[in-house]
Formats: structure tokens, sequence, C-alpha cells
């Protein structure tokens, strides 16, 4: 085994250009240095140097007191049985509760509740008590077909489980539980890759559990999501979401639930992420935005911009932040103060040949625990097309820091050459990694302007 000490380098990554380099060796022996109080990150700033919201000092979650009139659904038509679907009847009390013109919520009782889609309305929060299960049907013919978003087009797909759009105010709280019952849809999706091993996410029609979509100022605090089918909570243009103390779930085995991310945060910006759980068969975390030789150009796509996860811990799922695989744009994210168990990749920049990129402001800081990959920077090609175009579209990744980091993994840096982006100003300080096996700090970069690889 082999523990790395880095005191702070600053490096000016060209992948166009790139020369393999075991530029990492030379500061194997190096003693961390005491950090200053100059060098500590302030707390409130986002890694432009710009001032971070108030909003965000709030954590707490929700503390359980029913806003409005409440509306608990077996008072209102929906009966205790696991086995009926009453989408229809718990729609019915959705509406009846909006339809008071005022702050109302819906309570889910203890026992499970089978339903189809959903949808919330203006001024309804949704409270599931303690016990209480919400549970998806798992026939598709219960979702139905709509224009909305899904990996990085605006298209028409299945409606989530539970939709929200154009709500302002709004909340889902509780210590009940949200269930996808997915695996119908597992097992289906697996059977067809075995028979077209090409076949997208979106072949095997699937729901999402939550879609919320040009909302703001939205809690989702306490409640157990799991097992959806296809992504779990999909935020797309959405301001102030704060997501606090939720326990995210879908299985890596014995079945595996694919496409099973998290959070997928798609055009939005302030959004919070604070002491949840997540253990997920894909992203935990995944900043979306759009794709194609255009992406930039449409006025659905567009920028993730303050992002902030911390105090969270994380069980297996192939990456504790990505970004991409459909992304423009991402600015000031940070995932600090996080414990990580069996994840793949801690930094994920997937860097796609047929979309214009750039991330940017990144920092990464104090993650202890145990991962695969520290950084891991390589082309994306799935399902990749560039209309027609011969020539690959440039993207770019800068201003990425990742310090006070106290890690087991196997590899440090795996970062990939290539023609189709350029990587400058990556900084790594004060980390503590125990390396498995010398030859994976192994890393390519490329020479400055004056032939040096590292700054420090």
């Amino acid at each position: 085994m082999w523990r790395m000490k880095t005191t702070p380098i600053y490096m000016n990554v060209r992948a166009h250009e790139m020369v393999r380099r075991l530029c990492l060796s030379v500061v194997a022996a190096i003693c961390v240095l005491t950090v200053s109080a100059q060098e500590r990150p302030v707390e409130r700033l986002w890694p432009d140097g710009s001032l971070m919201d108030p909003w965000f000092k709030f954590t707490e979650p929700y503390d359980g007191t029913l806003p409005g009139k409440i509306f608990e659904v077996t008072q209102h038509g929906v009966v205790q049985d696991s086995t009926l679907v009453q989408t229809a009847a718990l729609q019915r009390v959705i509406d009846e509760a909006a339809a008071t013109g005022r702050n109302a919520t819906v309570v889910i009782p203890r026992g499970t509740f089978l339903t189809g889609a959903l949808f919330m309305r203006q001024g309804v929060n949704l409270f599931l008590r303690q016990g209480a299960v919400l549970k998806a049907s798992d026939n598709i013919a219960d979702y139905p077909v709509l224009d909305t978003r899904i990996e990085g087009q605006s298209c028409k797909y299945f409606a989530a489980l539970i939709n929200a759009d154009g709500l302002d105010g709004w909340r889902i709280a509780g210590a009940g539980t949200i269930d996808g019952n997915g695996e119908r849809f597992w097992r289906a999706f697996w059977l067809r890759r075995q028979w077209n091993p090409q076949c997208t996410n979106k072949d095997e029609q699937r729901p999402r559990l939550l879609y919320v979509s040009r909302c703001k100022n939205v809690e989702i605090s306490g409640v157990t999501l799991q097992n959806s089918p296809f992504w779990t909570c999909h935020l797309y243009k959405c301001q102030r979401v704060k997501l606090l103390k939720l326990r995210i779930l879908a299985p890596h085995e014995p079945v595996k639930a694919p496409s099973s991310d998290a959070v997928d945060i798609d055009v939005c910006q302030d959004v919070l992420i604070s002491g949840c759980y997540m253990n997920v068969n894909d992203d935990a975390v995944a900043l979306k935005g759009g794709k194609g030789v255009d992406a930039d150009q449409s006025p659905d796509n567009g920028s993730n911009e303050c992002i902030l996860i911390e105090d969270c811990e994380y069980g297996f799922c192939h990456s504790c932040l990505t970004c991409g695989s459909e992304s423009v744009h991402n600015r000031n994210v940070i995932l600090r103060r996080i414990k990580v168990d069996q994840a793949t990749r801690l930094l994920w920049l997937k860097m796609r040949p047929d979309t214009p990129q750039h991330y940017e402001h990144i920092l990464v800081e104090d993650v202890t625990g145990t991962v695969t990959h520290f950084l891991y920077v390589h082309p994306w090609t799935q399902f990749f097309d560039l209309q027609g175009r011969k020539d690959i579209i440039p993207s770019r990744a800068d201003h990425i820091t990742m310090r006070k980091c106290r890690l087991t993994c196997k590899t440090q840096y795996n970062v990939a050459p290539s023609d189709q982006y350029t990587l400058s100003d990556f900084t790594f300080e004060y980390n503590d990694l125990e390396v498995a096996d010398e030859q994976s700090r192994q890393v390519f970069f490329d020479t400055n302007e004056s032939g040096e690889v590292l700054r420090q």
C-alpha cells in the first residue's frame, strides 16, 4: 500500500497534447503542511469567490407541524388496501386540498397505498407518517405519456410517480416511504439489454420516482425514497430546493436497479443537499443540463449554479458527484464533509464528444472513507450523436479543487488523454490518500507553455 500526503499542487492540463507523466511520485514523501488561517476555506463563499446566500445556512428539516387544513387520505375516500391501485382517489384528495385556495397538507397514514402517477398542486404539501408507504404501481399504463424532460432532452415520456410543475413554496416531509416498486422494471430492462445490447435507458419504458420541474422554494425532507424504476429524484429548472435528511436507496444486488440515480439536477440554481444517505446503482448526485451539438443554444437547456452537497453519507454508487453525461455548464458546486463507503468514483467528469461542455469552480473537500477512483475524467461515448458533423465538439473543465480528503482508494487520478477536452487549473492540496498500487498513481498530464507539468 502506498500512502500519499500532498502539499498544494496546481495543475494546468491540456488534453489535446497530453504526455504521459508519472508526475505525482515526487511529492509522495512531502509532509502535510499546517493549514494557516489564511488558507482555510471561507465557509460561506462559492469556489469562484462570490458570496453564498444565507438561505444555505438553514439545514434543519421541516419540524413536523402540519400547515393549513389537513386532508388525511383515508378520511377522503382512500381505503387501506395495499393490493388496490388508487390513483384516482389519491389525486382527488390532492385536488380537493388545492381547491381550498390556501396552504393545505395531504397526509398519508400508516399503511401501504398503491398508486400510479400523482400530480401535486399549488398550495398543497404531502406528509407521510411513520409507517406510511406510498407505493408505485409496476404497470406502465398507470403513468401517462406527456411533455417532460429526461436524459438531457425535452420530449414526450412517461410521468413520474410524483410530479410537480410550476409550483412555489411546498414540501414533501415525514418519516414515511415513497417506494418505486421497481423490480419488475429492472428485470425487464436487463432482459431487453440481453436481446439488444444497444438499447437505451428509455427503450424499456419505466417511470421516475419524483419529478420536480419549474418549481421554487421546495423542501423534501425526512422521507425514504427507494426502489425507483429509473432516476429517483429529478429536478428540472428549479430554484431554491432543499433535500434534507433523506434516505435514497436502490439495490445493486441481487438485481441491479439500472439508472437509479439518487438526485439528478438539471438546469437548476440554488440547490442544497444536506444530511442525506444515498446508496444506489448509478450516480448519487448527477448534474445534467442538455446534450447535442447545439445544446448550449437551446432554451430548454442551461447551467447548474450554486449547488451545495454537505454532511451526507454514501454507500454503494457509481460516483458521489458526476458532471454529465448530459451536461452543458456547471458552476459553483461544492461537495464537502462527506463519508463514503463503496463508491466507485468520488468526482467523475463525463466529457461528451457531441456536446459543448464547461465544468468550472467545483470544490470537493473534507471527504473520508473508501473509493475506487479519487478523480475520474474520461470521454463519454455512450449513445453520442454528432448529427452529421465530422469534428468533435470541444469541452473544458477548469478551477477544480480537491482538498483535505482522507481516503483509501485504488486509483488516485484516472485521467484519460483526449483531443476533445481541455483541463486546466486543477488544485489538489492537503489530501491524505492511501493508494493500493504505485502504478495506480499514473496519470496523463501535459505541459504548460513553459514546459512545466506541476507548480507547487
